[in-house]
């Protein structure tokens, strides 16, 4: 008995030998002792000589240049509340600088308000009051002026005439106050048709799976190049699910040529009030009225092109009327039907037209043309 328990112990002994050294046995991993000079998590071999792909090398340089022209705008509008206490509304959203002397294209949502107060807040932290130079609530749209103390870097706009389904976009702005957020993906769809928050319907958008959160709003959509293809505008539902849309860029610049012109515009420097009816007919005047000149400025193009204004004032119905100036009554064949009719009509032209105008005066109709 006790020979055989000293061979099974040798047996035992023996097969251990065998196992830990000639069949290579190993302790399994979870039972080896922690390492003291070794991690403790694994890596990539290649990790440290990895190179980037170019697409990611490609976004990487896009943001560098595009993420310094893209600004954070925020306002304040003061309105009464249900207790009639006027309390601050706060509101947030993006924009991008489009030259180097300050000016920012952005969405008309985003800084729409009565007398709204606007700050734009540059990538570096700089931070400067800015005010509306124009405005196009119906597409969207308003340029914004700072007054920088250095010139600042800007964004190049590109064409959105000839964009395709499935073409890569970037998007950068300030989702829920995050400054500077880069996002990136392809134009789903285009000419989309979408409504907006006023019930006006928007067309022709861009429409984009780019994650687009609220905050984007004003900010540019860059294609491949880092040139502005988009303004981003809206999402579906209250945040991101993969349905952005941003308006096409070359409406934007249709509204930058329409303040170039309206910059340029000259002053008519003719002041009326719109006169029909009854009221007319008592002035000895066409029924169907018109805009009878009150005024006419000394050596503007009113003036230079003939029209009279008021030469004495009667009293009817209890109100005071200048008369026995010249009565407007068409304008390029258009009846004269507001008595912004000729502010209206000078904005619709560019320099060198000339407005047509059809003028009641003397008991006779004349057309006079003033050369813009």
């Amino acid at each position: 008995m006790k020979i055989r328990s000293i061979l099974l112990a040798g047996l035992l002994v023996a097969g251990f030998v065998y196992f830990t050294s000639v069949a290579g046995w190993r302790t399994p991993g979870f039972l080896k002792p922690v390492s003291t000079t070794g991690r403790l998590w694994s890596e990539p071999e290649q990790a440290r000589t990895a190179g980037l792909s170019s697409d990611e090398l490609n976004n990487i340089e896009i943001y560098k240049t595009a993420h310094e022209a893209t600004v954070n705008i925020t306002t304040v509008v003061y309105r009464e509340d249900w207790f009639f206490r006027v309390i601050p509304v706060e509101g947030a959203g993006s924009g991008f600088l489009i030259d180097a002397d300050g000016r920012v294209l952005t969405n008309h949502h985003v800084v729409a308000g009565r007398r709204a107060q606007i700050r734009v807040i540059l990538a570096g932290g700089s931070q400067y009051d800015a005010t509306v130079l124009y405005s196009e609530p119906e597409n969207d749209l308003a340029l914004l002026k700072i007054e920088p103390r250095r010139k600042l870097p800007f964004l190049r706009l590109g064409d959105s005439d000839n964009l395709r389904v499935g073409q890569k976009v970037l998007a950068i702005g300030n989702p829920f106050g995050l400054e500077g957020t880069l996002t990136t993906g392809i134009i789903s769809s285009l000419n989309r048709s979408v409504p907006s928050e006023s019930g006006q319907g928007m067309e022709d958008m861009i429409q984009t799976d780019a994650a687009i959160n609220p905050g984007n709003s004003g900010g540019p959509l860059l294609d491949s190049q880092g040139s502005v293809i988009g303004i981003n505008t809206m999402i579906v539902g209250a945040a991101n699910v993969g349905i952005g849309f941003a308006l096409p860029i070359n409406k934007a610049k249709r509204l930058l040529e329409d303040f170039q012109y309206a910059a340029k515009r000259p002053e008519v420097g003719v002041r009326g009030i719109r006169i029909s009816g009854s009221l007319a007919e008592l002035l000895d005047l066409p029924a169907e009225g018109g805009l009878l000149v009150v005024s006419v400025q000394p050596g503007s193009l009113g003036a230079i092109a003939g029209l009279r204004g008021a030469r004495q004032r009667v009293i009817i119905r209890n109100y005071e009327i200048p008369v026995g100036g010249d009565l407007i009554m068409a304008i390029d064949g258009r009846a004269v039907e507001t008595s912004n009719a000729l502010e209206r009509a000078v904005a619709r032209k560019r320099p060198g037209q000339t407005l047509d105008l059809t003028v009641y005066r003397n008991n006779r109709t004349l057309t006079i043309q003033i050369k813009l």
